[in-house]
C-alpha cells in the first residue's frame, strides 16, 4: 500500500475509530486474487468486543463508501483486534500489557552492558521512561524486581501462558469492574 494511500485511509478512519474511543492500530491493504483485503486493526484500554467490530465495520464501510476511499476495485473490509502475538511498539502497549509475561529484545549497548540480549519478565508498573519488571526465579528461586528503560528495548512481545496466575494487576478499569462484581 502506497503511503499516500495509508495516510489517506488513516485520515479518513482515525476519526471514525476515535468516536467508539478506540485506538487505530494498524491499516493494511494487500491484494487477495482480483480484490484486495482493507485490514483495519483497532484496540483499546479495555479491549474490543466482537459486537464493537461489527458495528465499526458498517461505520467504516459507510465512510469508505462516500469518499470512495478504495476506487472502483472490489475489496473485503476486516476489522480486528490486535492478535496476541503483535509486537508491543507504543507506550499503550506496554500499559496494557500490564500483568502480563513479556519476552523482550535488547538494543546492542543494553544487551552488552546487561550481558545478554533477551530478557524474560513480567510488566508490572510502566511509566514515562520504562518499565518495572518482575523477573521469574529459576528453579525455585523468588521472582526479583527489575528497572528497564524504554530506550534499551529492541522489541517486545507478550509470551502467551495458558496457566497465567491471576496477578492482580488487572488494567484499571477491569480492576475497577472486578470489584464492583465482588
Amino acid at each position: 500500500m502506497s503511503t499516500t494511500q495509508s495516510e489517506r485511509l488513516r485520515a479518513l478512519l482515525e476519526p471514525v475509530v476515535g468516536s467508539r474511543d478506540l485506538d487505530l492500530e494498524e491499516i493494511t491493504v494487500t491484494p487477495a486474487g482480483r480484490r484486495r483485503v482493507l485490514r483495519v486493526v483497532v484496540d483499546s484500554d479495555e479491549g474490543v468486543q466482537l459486537d464493537t467490530c461489527a458495528e465499526l465495520s458498517r461505520e467504516i464501510s459507510d465512510s469508505l463508501d462516500e469518499a470512495d476511499a478504495m476506487g472502483d476495485g472490489e475489496y473485503v473490509l476486516e476489522v480486528t483486534s490486535p492478535g496476541a502475538d503483535r509486537p508491543l511498539t507504543e507506550h499503550r502497549h506496554y500499559r496494557r500489557a500490564r500483568g502480563r509475561l513479556v519476552k523482550f529484545r535488547l538494543t546492542a549497548d543494553a544487551a552488552a552492558r546487561e550481558g545478554a540480549a533477551e530478557l524474560t519478565a513480567r510488566i508490572t508498573a510502566v511509566d514515562g521512561d520504562g518499565l518495572d519488571l518482575e523477573v521469574p526465579g529459576v528453579k525455585g528461586r523468588k521472582p526479583t524486581g527489575r528497572r528497564l528503560e524504554f530506550a534499551d528495548i529492541d522489541k517486545a512481545r507478550v509470551e502467551i501462558e495458558f496457566n497465567r496466575k491471576d496477578t492482580g494487576t488487572a488494567p484499571p478499569a477491569k480492576a475497577a469492574e472486578n470489584a464492583e462484581e465482588a
